[in-house]
């Protein structure tokens, strides 16, 4: 299925509530949207929705809801899929309206991070030389390297070792081999790395109230070398199509 048959099952389908749209997916593509119901933990509820949406200093897990956004507003979205047994993982963050230059700012380097991170995903480097990087340029520029949330590896269930960090020290960790696959994802503060969890179980958010960037990709090791699994492409040309 290309994606002229996307667009066009989206179109014919956009009278459908989210719960219906789910069933369609399942059926039409055979895949499954990874969050909904996944395991909270004891007392916890399971993560009610497909998507995760954090909104300005939501940093990831933001259950949504009814509140209009508005201009100013920044927005992760965070999804996951199993398609064919395996899993994939991936965020963007997108501005809304007109939002203030030190935020998008933010959003820049958040983005630079994940590809700074990226290029340490070599055979024989360690998940140490990913997490230095990262935290490295997002630190130069004064911000907050999320340390209670960490990227993680991936394949046959959401997630898997190794966990891999937005922080650390080069050398340290699981050597990267030939295959490996994870999701890296810097999470990336405006202001403090300290988070708590909001009163809903699930949403994480900044501890000063500042806001938060986040952008995932899934990587895997391929002939020594990083290869991306996930694409920001469509993303980005629809917001160009826009402008």
């Amino acid at each position: 299925m290309n994606e002229k048959d996307i667009q066009l099952f989206l179109e014919s389908n956009a009278h459908l509530n989210i719960e219906l749209l789910y069933t369609e997916c399942k059926s039409t593509f055979f895949y499954l949207p990874a969050f909904k119901g996944y395991k909270g933990g004891r007392g916890v509820p399971d993560f009610p929705a497909t998507l995760c949406i954090s909104v300005n200093d939501a940093v990831v897990h933001g259950i949504p809801g009814k509140k209009a956004l508005e201009s100013g507003d920044i927005i992760s979205v965070d999804c996951g899929v199993k398609k064919n047994g395996y899993f994939g993982d991936h965020a963007y963050t997108f501005a809304v309206g007109e939002v203030k230059p030190e935020i998008l700012k933010l959003i820049e380097v958040t983005k630079e991070s994940l590809l700074v991170g990226i290029s340490q995903m070599v055979a024989g480097n360690r998940i140490g030389d990913i997490g230095f990087h990262i935290q490295q340029h997002a630190e130069k520029h004064g911000y907050g390297v999320v340390r209670d949330l960490v990227g993680h590896g991936l394949g046959r269930t959401m997630h898997e070792e190794p966990q891999v960090p937005n922080y650390g020290r080069r050398g340290t960790g699981k050597q990267i081999m030939e295959g490996l696959t994870i999701a890296i994802e810097p999470m990336i503060n405006m202001g403090t790395e300290r988070v708590v969890t909001a009163d809903d179980n699930w949403t994480i958010v900044t501890y000063d109230g500042k806001p938060s960037a986040h952008f995932e990709h899934d990587v895997a090791v391929v002939n020594g070398k990083p290869e991306v699994l996930s694409t920001f492409k469509y993303i980005e040309e629809a917001l160009a199509n826009k402008r």
